[in-house]
């Protein structure tokens, strides 16, 4: 009815068919589309089901059939058999491996053309009748084992189970009938050949979980936890481990059965780039019984060790990763000290592992080989290592979600192919990321789309540490590696998110919870949970000084302690909205995450407010101190609940709240103030660090920053209390125009401190000279007194008077009535990049907006990535697209236009990550984003998600002016641009837009 509610024939269907007929025709093209569907029921009354597999089949087609019974009986708390007579049957199995299947294709009864040969690929339909003993039959064919594997899980999904029922607690809903609408479909091939998860920094989670809950028969991560990782595996349609490799972990080898279950699941087992040929070289090399590991003194102990593997691999599916580094994710050692003799050196090693590799090679059995170029290995290969073709390229990012090179064009034709390691947690410098997923899914997507459209589409690997809590994000990672097709548009992070919490919480919370994770990822773009303390790894430093600000720009340290708070209260209050059957998946996919980055954020950034407001003496430093004790105790809390409470300790050691111990989990030091047994009142006001002193005359911290009426700009003033006992005060605008948040209150210990934001009501206030253009000097101090209002706020405590000076910016010009662009304030004009007045489209690109990343939660970036760069400016101002700004200034003279980008690198040599700016009609000048290997700017811009480049352009008159924006790289990635006449004073981000 709805369909035919909406349906308007136009004119022209109306002449040809009259108003009845054309119903008769919508109800039929209905019923055609109806027909493409068919009902099968999986448990529906007295009709039994029954499902069938051929026993021939591979192992891993019975163990999935056998999950698949399991997660029907965990619906309808009801069994169906394994074989048997019933009407109605789930019939499964691989091409050649099944006799059922089999001949359903000999019968012409299933058509199998659009699999047969095809990687990992399955067709699933419903068959009525297809012989006289069956009513109907649910098929599920696939072209390969993993296939098969991958259909009969398809239906479990369908059924309402999620991927992570057992890695995350997630119940299904119950249900009393299960009847699936099936629809003819072939699913497959998957975008990306091998795709998979390498379990890394296991020391602080997964192996003291499997070693002390798990598995304790084993003591380690051992084939009983390896089993519940490749039935996850699989549920993803994953099909490739890196296993763990750190020393605390015996080697994956180690343990025989490791690799029994591994095929039984069908999982493909690789190594990462410090495992070549599958050998883990922290756990398996022995000094004393081999000597050093350097292929220069000693390759006949190295080739022994890859030979053994090779051997007892050689029946089995594996990714050998090929050539070499040194222990411990260190570069490899050689004996000379140069380039060229590393490259060579390398170039032997891999030419010795593929002659071990043919030797015990397996008719059958295939034996890809990856060479993954990360970090020294990536300058071994510019520097013109020879790479047999047939080996994939694994690109890596920085460790830090930006990858450092793609496939060239010449290397896009490889047989080998590409394929790219990607990290979501991370150990190392410039700062570990160990205990919380804070890598922003759109930055993932739009680094990983950047990658499948230059080629890497052999091999995707994602390292998530622990799993636990990476969940969303290896569902994301693995979903897009399966079908890239669901992901060509920006919003599709958006959609799947909202797809994953209607499947995880229901329809009801869906958008709720998609809201705050998105919330949480925007602050952890802005600086990650684990970089809150300033401090920096190898060599380990103390917390440091935060780059926030606590005076300027509205006080950035309090703007994200309430963030991180109301994120806190929305969490907590969407809580009791979820199904009981569900709080635990809800605790361990939303509430622990989010709790735990917004209290590590309390704790440092009220720590810091504690150090800051004890300079002034005021009260609030115990209240701001106890506020960070709190935190971390809360964080001990919940982690505690989590290890040993939650789903009665099944996840017992898997969580930490301190990886490696490092300062930034530790509680920080906090600061007091000398008692004083006389109450008074304190006055701060923003742009000041120091408090107001009335003992100073014409102090310059007692008069709030100008008010502009074309930014309508608010400021705070905190009244605090300094030493013991109670004490009122009362706050009088002298001038009826001025407006305070609250104008009297009382502060006690309890209540130590409030803010008070100024605002100013323009309609009352009086109009500056009317003029045309402003005539003003370069220091933007130097505002004319016509063009400013002056007036002031007096403060009564205890008797004391304290004023504050209140000076407005109200001037009338022609040039800004109805304007609507940007204006200067204070000294500078910040704009967001997306917030552009005018774009032009290039020959070859254009700028887009894509959302859910940057500092304003939006960026501009230059598309496609496959437009040339452009060589020179008459080029760039001919054919390069461009962004304009238009903005005013009050002032003239030199200023800096910093321009800030998401810290991307090229995608290959002879690129680089540029673009030009002018201001009116300048010359334009080049900007370059491009950091070289690991230097202090690269450091900087990982902490931060940001880069910044400043360039100096002359603004020659006060009045309106337009900055231009080329792209002379494609991908390049706008967030923000400041342009700064002086006035800007530090701050971690720039200040907020100054828009009309």
């Amino acid at each position: 009815m709805v369909l035919m509610k909406e349906l308007k024939p136009n004119n022209m269907f109306s002449k040809i068919f009259s108003k009845k007929s054309a119903w008769v025709l919508v109800l039929l093209c209905v019923q055609v589309n109806a027909q493409s569907m068919i009902d099968f029921p999986i448990v529906s009354g007295t009709k039994q089901t029954s499902l069938h597999i051929d026993k021939n089949d591979a192992e891993v087609v019975q163990i999935t059939a056998q999950m698949l019974i399991d997660d029907i009986h965990k619906v309808t708390d009801k069994k169906i058999r394994l074989g048997g007579t019933s009407k109605f049957r789930i019939i499964a199995g691989t091409l050649g491996k099944s006799k059922a299947i089999d001949n359903l294709v000999k019968q012409k009864k299933i058509d199998v053309s659009a699999i047969k040969g095809k990687w990992e690929t399955y067709h699933i339909q419903v068959l009525e009748n297809p012989s006289k003993d069956i009513e109907k039959a649910l098929v599920i064919v696939g072209s390969d084992r993993r296939a098969t594997a991958y259909g009969l899980l398809e239906i479990s999904r369908k059924i309402g189970v999620s991927p992570w029922e057992w890695w995350a607690d997630s119940a299904p809903v119950k249900k009393e009938n299960v009847v699936l609408s099936i629809e003819n479909k072939t699913y497959g091939s998957p975008s990306v050949k091998y795709r998979g998860l390498f379990l890394n920094d296991e020391d602080w989670g997964l192996q003291r979980w499997a070693a002390l809950n798990f598995e304790p028969e084993t003591g380690d991560i051992g084939p009983k936890t390896y089993a519940k990782v490749f039935e996850l595996l699989l549920r993803l349609r994953a099909n490739t481990i890196w296993p763990a490799m750190h020393k605390c972990t015996k080697a994956f080898y180690h343990y025989p059965k490791n690799k029994e279950v591994a095929d039984a699941y069908a999982i493909v087992v690789g190594s990462s780039h410090a495992e070549p040929m599958l050998c883990n070289i922290n756990a398996e090399w022995d000094h004393e019984s081999m000597g050093e590991y350097r292929y220069d003194t000693n390759a006949t102990s190295i080739k022994d060790l890859f030979r053994k593997r090779a051997k007892e691999t050689q029946n089995y599916e594996g990714i050998y990763t090929v050539g070499m580094r040194g222990e411990h994710d260190s570069p490899m050692i050689v004996g000379e000290d140069n380039t060229g003799a590393q490259v060579d050196l390398l170039e032997q090693v891999i030419t010795d592992q593929r002659e071990i590799l043919n030797r015990y090679s397996k008719k059958g059995v295939s034996k890809p080989q990856a060479f993954v170029p990360y970090k020294e290995v990536l300058h071994y290969y510019q520097s013109g290592l020879e790479l047999p073709e047939d080996i994939t390229l694994v690109w890596t990012d920085d460790n830090y979600g930006y990858i450092r090179q793609l496939s060239n064009p010449q290397e896009q034709t490889r047989s080998g192919g590409a394929g790219v390691y990607y990290h979501t947690s991370y150990w190392g410098r410039p700062h570990d990321y160990l205990w919380l997923n804070s890598t922003n899914p759109v930055l993932m997507w739009e680094e990983m789309s950047k990658a499948y459209g230059f080629k890497s589409r052999d091999l995707w690997i994602l390292n998530c540490g622990d799993i636990k809590p990476h969940e969303y994000n290896i569902e994301l990672f693995l979903d897009m590696a399966w079908n890239m097709g669901d992901f060509e548009k920006n919003n599709a992070v958006e959609v799947h998110h909202q797809q994953w919490a209607t499947r995880e919480f229901g329809k009801e919370n869906a958008a709720a919870i998609t809201k705050i994770m998105n919330d949480y990822y925007k602050l952890a773009f802005q600086r990650r949970p684990e970089f809150m303390g300033w401090s920096q790894v190898e060599p380990v430093t103390k917390a440091g000084k935060t780059e926030l600000t606590q005076f300027h720009y509205g006080d950035e340290v309090m703007g994200r302690i309430k963030a991180y708070e109301a994120l806190l209260i929305k969490v907590k209050g969407l809580q009791p909205r979820i199904s009981k059957a569900q709080q635990d998946a809800f605790y361990e996919l939303v509430y622990y995450p989010v709790a735990g980055a917004s209290l590590l954020n309390q704790k440092w950034l009220y720590a810091y407010k504690n150090q800051f407001v004890a300079d002034q003496g005021s009260k609030s430093t115990s209240y701001f101190a106890n506020n960070s004790k709190e935190a971390f105790q809360t964080i001990q809390v919940e982690t505690e609940y989590y290890n040993t409470k939650l789903k009665g300790g099944k996840w017992n050691h898997i969580m930490t709240m301190a990886p490696r111990h490092l300062p930034v989990f530790s509680q920080p030091s906090v600061s007091a103030v000398p008692e004083s047994e006389t109450a008074s009142l304190g006055l701060a006001l923003e742009s000041y660090q120091m408090e107001v002193n009335n003992e100073v005359i014409n102090s310059y911290a007692d008069v709030l920053p100008v008010f502009n009426a074309y930014t309508k700009n608010t400021y705070y003033i905190d009244v605090f209390l300094k030493g013991k006992g109670t004490i009122s005060w009362e706050a009088k605008p002298i001038a009826d125009w001025i407006r305070i948040s609250k104008i009297s209150g009382k502060l006690n210990e309890d209540h130590p401190e409030n803010r008070l934001w100024v605002t100013i009501d323009w309609d009352r206030v009086p109009k500056g000279e009317n003029k045309k253009e402003a005539p003003l000097g370069h220091d933007y101090q130097l505002i004319p007194p016509s063009y400013k209002v002056n007036s002031a706020i007096g403060f009564v405590a205890n008797g004391e008077k304290t004023t504050i000076g209140v000076s407005v910016f109200n001037p009338k010009f022609k040039a800004l009535e109805n304007y609507k662009g940007f204006v200067e304030d204070k000294g500078f004009v910040s704009m967001n990049a997306e917030n552009f007045t005018r774009k032009k489209k290039g020959t070859e690109a254009d700028w887009e907006t894509f959302e859910g990343i940057g500092y304003s939660n939006k960026v501009c970036l230059a598309l496609p990535r496959t437009a040339a760069s452009h060589k020179n400016l008459s080029d760039i101002i001919a054919n390069s697209p461009s962004l304009e700004y238009d903005f005013y200034t009050f002032n003239f003279g030199e200023a800096n236009v910093n321009v800030q980008a998401i810290p991307t690198h090229a995608f290959y040599g002879g690129r680089g990550v540029r673009c030009a700016l002018a201001i009116d009609d300048a010359e334009p000048v080049l900007v370059d984003f491009q950091t070289l290997g690991r230097s202090d700017e690269w450091k900087q811009n990982v902490l931060k998600n940001a880069s910044v480049k400043s360039a100096k352009q002359i603004i020659d008159k006060a009045g309106k002016h337009t900055l231009k924006i080329w792209m002379v790289d494609p991908g390049v990635m706008l967030d923000q641009v400041l342009i700064d006449l002086g006035g800007w004073k530090d701050s971690y981000a720039f200040p907020p837009e100054t828009k009309m």
